[in-house]
């Protein structure tokens, strides 16, 4: 969707992230719809959301500005496997926060995934926020028809993957159920060989317990991820901060 370049912000002098759109995809945008609502992202000042500083076009490629992060993604941590238990825990706790101080703005993030997740030291950072609807909001009907798809397969909540109009927050929790649960499982619940056949398992197959993954995870958080990977929304947490809440209040888990 984009290229990322480290720049530096001649005016103050501070390493950013520069991120423009390609070609493929801006050609299909009206850009300054797009720029308008990526700018409304931009006013989401919370510790767990990494900020977008600034927005443009060049020669009709639109591009956003944010903060260099130094620390690693969260793909990159997984990439050594499953993580601690408390270590998942502060991560999706962290998360929730950023996303029920978002949805509360109306902003759904649309493509909550590991490499959208940035660790700085202790600090969890959630990227991209509002980049997902700016896109959906900008895009003409010639982007839907080139096959671009807001979001990443692996990590659509099912009705995300069905294109509901009408998405809430709770597709962004959903997301984040599948995040914990490789977090702690070491591995996504839904696979397949293609993109179309990890979507279809989310409507046919039963997520296997993460208990029977991995046993010394207490019953109180398998209920958690399990219930958000509910296929129905209703099923779910009703916001991100009644998941947060829910969070907070598990007993103190040993480093493990």
């Amino acid at each position: 969707m984009a290229v990322v370049y480290g720049a530096t912000d001649l005016a103050s002098g501070h390493a950013v992230a520069l991120k423009i759109l390609m070609p493929s995809v801006a050609t299909h945008l009206g850009i300054t719809r797009f720029l308008r609502e990526v700018a409304i992202a931009g006013s989401l000042l919370h510790r767990n959301i990494l900020p977008i500083r600034d927005t443009g076009d060049a020669d009709g490629l639109p591009f956003y500005v944010m903060p260099l992060v130094t620390g690693a993604s969260l793909r990159q941590r997984l990439s050594a496997g499953a993580m601690p238990v408390d270590q998942a825990l502060a991560v999706a706790t962290q998360v929730a926060d950023a996303l029920g101080f978002a949805h509360t703005r109306q902003v759904v993030h649309r493509d909550i995934k590991p490499e959208n997740l940035l660790l700085d030291g202790e600090i969890v950072l959630v990227t991209d926020f509002g980049i997902g609807k700016a896109l959906n909001v900008a895009g003409s009907s010639s982007l839907t028809a080139t096959g671009f798809v807001v979001g990443t397969p692996a990590y659509m909540s099912p009705e995300q993957a069905a294109s509901d109009p009408e998405l809430d927050g709770r597709s962004d929790l959903y997301s984040l159920g599948l995040v914990m649960y490789e977090m702690l499982a070491g591995a996504l619940p839904f696979t397949g060989v293609t993109a179309q056949q990890v979507i279809a398992s989310r409507f046919i197959d039963v997520p296997r317990p993460l208990r029977e993954v991995r046993p010394e995870i207490a019953p109180e958080i398998a209920v958690i991820v399990h219930r958000l990977l509910a296929v129905h929304p209703a099923d779910r947490f009703a916001s991100a901060d009644d998941l947060a809440a829910a969070l907070r209040a598990l007993p103190a888990t040993p480093r493990s």
